[in-house]
């Protein structure tokens, strides 16, 4: 597997291997230091440090990128976060375009009133100035203005400047002192008019049209007065902000929807992919298989869904070789069965119907049969212990053998058929004791079998080689004989069950076809292997099994 290093860790790795560098020397030389005191100087250099920052950075930039990968939950989120902030942008900077979209028109005399009271403030800063502030000069005679003078003047002046002002000088009891020349009020109600120049100031009188009144109090050589100053004020048109637009939220929310769909539009095309997947699955094509598009839970589940449809193809296609097993085994035991039996009803009928010649001749046919009975009995015991082990209904009776005296015994036992048929057995056993856990009876069968097999189909004169050896924790036992040379095919299928190298023999010439098969079951009951081996004419069994504690 793959790993990266972090970068934190690369200088570390530069330290151990700097003095295997030949540079190093060469720098050391050159800088008059060893490369520790060059190592030192670099923890001061900014670069190495600014190198270490980046690595880190990298670093973290491929954790969060392989997690982000991996979890569709997160990339929702991180989805639903972006999509989010891009839509609030998107609010903000539409928001001004759309300020002025429900403006509407309206009157103000704001400007107005300010523009009078303006005046008022300035015809009392007139009227309230010192006379010493008039001008004079040195060594002439000046004759310096009254106060009615000056503020008949002042009054004069500032309506001439804006005839439609009313300018009236008012004592403490409302009487009119001084005015202008377009008011002809000569008792005012002050209490009326202060009242009013409050409510202005108070009230909104925006949308009102009517006399504006300013109130101002002033001391005229010490004598108490108030400046009234009375006018319409000048009205302008003014746009006035209604409900605020709905289209900046509504292009946010348009722009929420479409940059989520955008963004999900590749993961909901996958998620129908694998539905388009499941449902051809579904209609029996389990050769169909979903492509990985990612590393996140979706990617999980395509492996998970492609794993389930090469199990199922697998199981299925199991099911049709077990069918077609169970056929060709229902087949070849018929065949194996009523050949036998045939044979025996024949010599029965015979004797059943007197049909011989002499008592010999019905001892015979008696003899005959009986000899083909044991053989129907040895092949149903056969099918029988095959169906058991290849359905794992027996239960193995375990015990601690020595394989050593198990095969002295059975070669002993096989010495007298062996010389009969011509043959030597030539045995290679280790001195050391190998014991093997396994159910000594059926151990016995196989190797009953392997050698019998032997004997019965090996080049005549000759030798059998039996051969046991340790390997690790295992033994391991060779029978070998020399015979007709096998196909890589015949080898391959020498453990099915009712095979025959010669398609021509039967029961009648050869075994049941199930001597190799039940071996083979019984091996692999005790969790063992066994496998056969041609190379010239000569034919090697391997059987090896796993040594007791």
């Amino acid at each position: 597997m793959n790993r990266t290093i972090p970068s934190w860790c690369i200088s570390a790795k530069f330290a151990k291997s700097w003095k295997r560098c030949p540079a190093s020397r060469n720098i050391s030389r050159r800088y008059g230091g060893s490369a520790t005191k060059l190592k030192s100087r670099s923890l001061w250099n900014p670069l190495h440090w600014l190198y270490i920052g980046l690595g880190f950075l990298k670093d973290i930039y491929l954790f969060v990128k392989r997690h982000f990968e991996s979890s569709i939950r997160l990339q929702l989120i991180l989805t639903f976060v972006f999509c989010l902030l891009a839509s609030i942008l998107i609010r903000s900077l539409t928001t001004p375009l759309f300020e002025n979209s429900n403006q509407y028109p309206t009157i103000d005399y704001t400007a107005g009133v300010h523009e009078i009271d303006s005046r008022a403030r300035s015809i009392l800063n007139d009227l309230t100035r010192d006379d010493e502030s008039l001008p004079s000069r040195a060594g002439s005679a000046v004759t310096v203005p009254t106060v009615e003078d000056r503020v008949a003047a002042t009054i004069d002046r500032y309506n001439q400047w804006d005839p439609s002002l009313k300018i009236l000088l008012l004592d403490l009891d409302g009487r009119v002192l001084f005015k202008s020349p377009n008011a002809t009020e000569n008792q005012v109600d002050l209490h009326g008019i202060i009242r009013n120049a409050m409510d202005a100031r108070i009230n909104d009188r925006r949308y009102q049209n009517q006399e504006y009144s300013s109130f101002y109090p002033l001391d005229l050589q010490q004598r108490k007065a108030y400046l009234v100053v009375s006018g319409m004020p000048s009205p302008n048109i003014v746009y006035m902000k209604g409900s605020s637009s709905p289209m900046p939220m509504l292009l946010a929310f348009i722009t929420f929807i479409f940059l989520f769909f955008w963004i999900t539009k590749r993961k909901t095309k996958y998620i129908e992919e694998l539905a388009q997947g499941l449902l051809e699955i579904s209609k029996g094509k389990l050769h169909y298989r979903v492509p990985t598009r990612s590393r996140d839970e979706l990617g999980t589940l395509a492996d998970n869904i492609n794993r389930m449809t090469a199990e199922l193809e697998q199981t299925i296609e199991e099911e049709r070789r077990a069918e077609a097993t169970k056929n060709e085994l229902i087949t070849n035991v018929s065949h194996d069965l009523r050949t036998p039996l045939t044979l025996i009803m024949g010599y029965l009928r015979l004797l059943k119907d007197r049909n011989y010649e002499s008592q010999a001749q019905a001892d015979s046919y008696i003899s005959i049969a009986y000899g083909k009975s044991e053989k129907l009995k040895n092949l149903i015991d056969d099918l029988f212990e095959y169906t058991k082990l290849s359905n794992q209904g027996d239960t193995l009776k375990l015990d601690t053998v020595c394989m050593n005296e198990l095969l002295e015994q059975l070669i002993e036992e096989m010495i007298g058929y062996a010389e009969e048929n011509e043959l030597n057995i030539i045995r290679a056993f280790p001195p050391e004791k190998l014991r093997v856990q396994v159910d000594a009876d059926k151990m016995i069968r196989v190797f009953d079998n392997l050698l019998t097999n032997a004997v019965k189909y090996s080049r005549k004169p000759g030798t059998i080689r039996v051969l046991m050896f340790r390997e690790a924790d295992y033994v391991t036992v060779r029978i070998s004989n020399n015979g007709t040379p096998l196909s890589k095919q015949d080898v391959e299928r020498l453990f099915d069950r009712f095979y025959r190298i010669d398609p021509s023999r039967s029961s009648e010439t050869g075994g049941s076809g199930l001597g190799l098969a039940i071996a083979k079951s019984i091996i692999d009951y005790h969790g063992g292997e066994i496998w056969a081996e041609s190379e010239g004419d000569e034919i090697r069994f391997w059987v090896r099994l796993k040594l007791a504690v």
